[in-house]
């Protein structure tokens, strides 16, 4: 049986303004997440999966709730937690001018390694994530997918056990989205854990172990794409997200 990774306990986030609530974008979260899974946050716009993503990174704390690490709340010691995750964010901040090579070596020595650990990690990344045609190429000149293959490898640069791709295939055309799904599936074959954020369903369906579907801050399910699909007597997971939004719209129109 797989080990608990990261628990996720009862999480509200809110959002403030001169005192009076701004607006709750999460509101009692609580799951599990398991060593070695791919696991899919989903939603429309606006459900809270960008906000829970930057928690559970540690980028900022929740209102209320806990995020435990393997038991431990990762309130007691964030930076060894951070030391542990590799975000992936969905817009792209590369330094133009920095060659593939250059920027991978100085990620890894950012979190520590030796030079000799930061370029063996660094080859190793450019191998995995096929960039070795681009090693030497300054970032400015690569496509859009070879960006997000580039930052991918950085997030992986430092070895993190749980890896989060906020949205990873965004705009690029399917046939590179496929090539990403690819790669993810290879993270997961080296025993790297992956937290993803999507809006393409098939995407989600093809790749998750398990999906959570977010509504309003709030976790509406949780289970494999499988058992999704058999549940609500749909054929894929685009159909079960289009009934729960449904269903969530005739709900909003009742309050």
């Amino acid at each position: 049986m797989k080990e608990k990774l990261l628990t996720i306990h009862n999480v509200h986030k809110t959002y403030y303004q001169k005192k009076k609530t701004l607006k709750k974008a999460v509101q009692g979260i609580s799951f599990e997440i398991f060593e070695g899974e791919i696991f899919s946050l989903l939603g429309a716009n606006g459900a809270g999966k960008t906000t829970l993503s930057g928690i559970l990174a540690g980028l900022h704390p929740p209102t209320s709730g806990d995020v435990q690490w393997k038991g431990k709340s990762i309130y007691k010691n964030i930076l060894n937690y951070r030391a542990s995750v590799g975000l992936c964010p969905q817009k792209p901040n590369i330094d133009p001018d920095l060659t593939i090579e250059e920027m991978l070596a100085f990620a890894a020595r950012c979190y520590g390694k030796s030079k000799k650990e930061a370029e063996k990690q660094r080859d190793h990344l450019i191998d995995l994530l096929d960039l070795g045609s681009y090693a030497k190429s300054v970032a400015k000149h690569l496509s859009g997918g070879y960006k997000q293959r580039f930052l991918i490898a950085r997030t992986l640069a430092h070895n993190p056990q749980l890896v989060i791709l906020d949205e990873p295939t965004v705009g690029l055309d399917a046939h590179v989205r496929k090539n990403l799904w690819a790669i993810i599936s290879r993270l997961k074959e080296e025993g790297v854990t992956t937290l993803l954020t999507t809006h393409y369903l098939e995407e989600a369906e093809t790749l998750s172990d398990r999906v959570c579907f977010i509504d309003r801050g709030e976790v509406k399910v949780l289970d494999t794409p499988e058992n999704l699909n058999k549940h609500y007597k749909k054929a894929h997971l685009e159909d079960v997200f289009l009934h729960l939004m449904e269903q969530s719209n005739k709900a909003g129109e009742e309050e």
